[in-house]
């Protein structure tokens, strides 16, 4: 028997209800579940001396179970004459204080004003609230009007809904400006009926206040029983919720063998913080292996290591451990954890909920890497004006120490990455454990390595690696990169902008960055600094942007676009030497935005060429200026030719510097732009 309707919009009107009604005959019918799931919140919401109205009560079996346990003084309407009728028969005889009445909840001119203490609603708002049109939403204000008026001062509007966004939104903007005190709780166990239902149900309590001049909305949200968090503004509220109900569609979802594609992630928050405790990711493995399902524990600090902190990564490690569906679990700074045995306590519960269903009752394995969870020492955390808040930590990985810089605005994205070194002291003969150092011999990132290869581009780079070579760095960071350039290149004398004095006070004081002779640092915009070396005439051999994009609109987080306007990019070209070259980190997901920029710096530059990373979103771009006439390269599949061997010379001289191995070079066309994929095995390394 279909007893839903073709089109939600359905839901509002008496018509569709009336033949409901007529078809389901008295059965009951419980949208968001039987009295047992909701009865803990309604006890403590609803006393049995209040006067309660409940709205569009329907056939549900919700009103005669309160009144069996004491709540005798209960007026029940419907827009339906028919349930009407059904339930006034059902219930005379047992339940003779119990009343029904056919009224349209949008005009209960029939009630006094301040008449009921409680007026409890399960479902008939979110019949109401079909859609967003201003038809509809008008409606629910005239619904929400009805109730403020027929409620008491100090009454309670007891709500049971799904909470879609839209009805949330409505409650939110409507009691807020009524200055009501706003609770949303969640009822704890959902059901899964045949109606499909994938959302948790919430019991809106929304208490009425006597309006006061600049009041505020008391906001609240239960996630738990007896533990309730207050928040500031309606976002947090619906931010909250959102998790709630993203984490039940999941759980549904894997359940039932729904889900389309891996590595479905959501936070998981505990009762004491607002923030996420823990933030988890399913994999499912795409052949079928031996073993059904199991928990990876990321060490705290490791959570942004390729491995964890990608989709490819998540997928071998899932393949690695043999395992056809692996939830990978990652710990948020800011939190306290136990052992390994702590948090699978505290997570078998919720993780259980995620295993493949044909798991039965198997025991579910917790892995890790290695025996200790606690790879994480905060060193320093502080605000900076231009970029947030930040953070240093020292993370210990597979037995060596580094040191990140991290901003949490962007709390997966590491700004700054230097290894660390043990010093070591002796003391009355005995060799002891001294103060930890920043490596200037290692560099993290892989792109770094590719923008030092892009010296070879300098026309007779050796000579000019044998003589005072002029670089400008935009973009300091921790230092590290002009700190490697300055040890190991000795002839090369670095200019540094950076925007942010904080980070310079960072790099200085954390990283190892040193200024000498060699080596000084601007804190200035790179963009104005640029342009006023170009009005002083000044020139560089080098120069190299490598800073990160403020605006998170776009989807290029480096460089900032004020890097890539035509003015710019000529005041760059008007200080590099004809036989320099201009480095760019580029970090663009985008790709026609990618192309379109790629044309700009064509536009400006005689020849671009670009490296990309494997594995990683960076791309490395060299731009060659104007001056130089006739190609110094020419784009060949063939690495044996003269040209392909001219570029392998180049970049041997800076692997002479270096003395490392570097691997070949291929060499590619795309479009206008002479795309390089340059292999570096190892010269990160040193």
């Amino acid at each position: 028997m279909n007893l839903l309707p073709k089109s939600h919009k359905e839901f509002s009107s008496a018509e569709y209800w009336e033949k409901f009604f007529k078809k389901r005959g008295n059965k009951a019918f419980e949208w968001y579940g039987e009295y047992p799931q909701l009865c803990g919140l309604l006890h403590k919401y609803v006393k049995c001396g209040d006067k309660i109205l409940v709205v569009g009560c329907g056939n549900s079996s919700l009103s005669a179970d309160m009144y069996d346990v004491g709540y005798h003084n209960i007026v029940n309407i419907d827009i339906s004459d028919v349930v009407i009728r059904q339930m006034t028969e059902k219930h005379a005889q047992d339940r003779p204080q119990m009343t029904f009445a056919k009224m349209d909840v949008l005009n209960m001119s029939e009630f006094a004003d301040g008449e009921f203490s409680v007026v409890l609603d399960k479902g008939t708002l979110d019949a109401m609230a079909t859609d967003e049109t201003e038809a509809t939403q008008a409606k629910v204000c005239q619904m929400f009007d009805e109730i403020v008026r027929v409620l008491r001062v100090g009454g309670r509007y007891v709500c049971v809904s799904l909470a879609q966004g839209h009805i949330l939104a409505a409650i939110l903007r409507y009691f807020t400006a009524q200055c009501w005190m706003i609770r949303v709780c969640r009822v704890m166990e959902e059901r899964e009926d045949d109606h499909n239902l994938q959302l948790p149900v919430f019991v809106f309590v929304l208490t009425k206040f006597k309006k006061i001049p600049n009041m505020q909305s008391i906001l609240e949200v239960s996630q738990f029983e007896d533990k309730v968090e207050r928040y500031r503004t309606t976002e947090e509220v619906t931010g909250v919720v959102g998790e709630i109900q993203q984490y039940a569609i999941v759980r549904q979802q894997l359940n039932k063998g729904k889900v389309t594609g891996d590595n479905i992630s959501f936070d998981l928050y505990s009762a004491e913080s607002t923030d996420p405790r823990y933030t988890l990711h399913v994999v499912d493995c795409k052949k079928r292996l031996g073993k059904k399902f199991a928990i990876f524990i990321v060490p705290e600090g490791r959570e942004m290591e390729w491995l964890f902190s990608t989709k490819d990564g998540r997928e071998e490690l899932c393949q690695s451990a043999g395992f056809e569906r692996l939830v990978v679990v990652t710990l948020h700074r800011g939190h306290h954890y136990g052992n390994l045995e702590d948090i699978k306590e505290e997570l078998s519960g919720k993780v259980m909920e995620l295993a493949p269903s044909d798991i039965g009752s198997k025991q579910v394995p917790f892995l890790s890497v290695g025996d200790d969870l606690h790879c994480r020492t905060v060193r320093h955390q502080g605000t900076s004006e231009l970029s947030g808040d930040y953070v240093i930590e020292d993370i210990e990985s597979d037995g060596s120490f580094y040191r990140r810089l991290i901003f949490l605005s962007s709390k997966t994205v590491v700004q700054t990455e230097a290894k660390l070194l043990q010093e070591f002291t002796r003391k009355k003969g005995k060799r002891k454990k001294g103060k930890l150092s920043v490596d200037p011999h290692y560099l993290s990132w892989s792109y770094s390595s590719v923008m030092l290869a892009g010296l070879a581009f300098l026309d007779d780079c050796q000579h000019l690696l044998e003589t005072e070579t002029k670089l400008l760095l935009v973009g300091l960071g921790g230092g590290t990169l002009p700190m490697f350039i300055h040890r190991h290149f000795p002839q090369i004398y670095t200019e540094v902008v950076e925007i942010d004095p904080a980070v310079a006070s960072l790099a200085t004081e954390w990283f190892g960055f040193v200024q000498d002779e060699r080596m000084t640092l601007h804190v200035a915009d790179g963009v104005d600094h640029v342009k006023t070396l170009a009005k002083e005439g000044a020139k560089k051999h080098v120069i190299m942007l490598d800073a990160d994009s403020k605006d998170s609109s776009i989807g290029m987080s480096g460089p900032p676009q004020a890097f890539l306007e035509s003015d710019f990019l000529e005041a760059i070209h008007n200080i590099l030497d004809a036989k320099g070259v201009l480095i760019l980190n580029l970090i663009c997901r985008d790709q026609s935005l990618r192309q379109a920029t790629l044309e700009k710096i064509h536009a400006v530059f005689h020849q671009v060429y670009s490296c990309k990373l494997q594995d990683d979103v960076n791309e490395v771009v060299f731009a060659l200026p104007n001056g130089r006439t006739t190609p110094v390269y020419v784009a060949t599949d063939d690495v044996s030719c003269p040209v392909s061997q001219s570029l392998n010379n180049a970049l041997s001289s800076v692997q002479d510097v270096l003395q490392k191995t570097m691997a070949s070079t291929t060499l590619s066309k795309s479009a206008d732009v002479l795309d390089l994929t340059v292999k570096l095995a190892g010269l990160a390394m040193l």
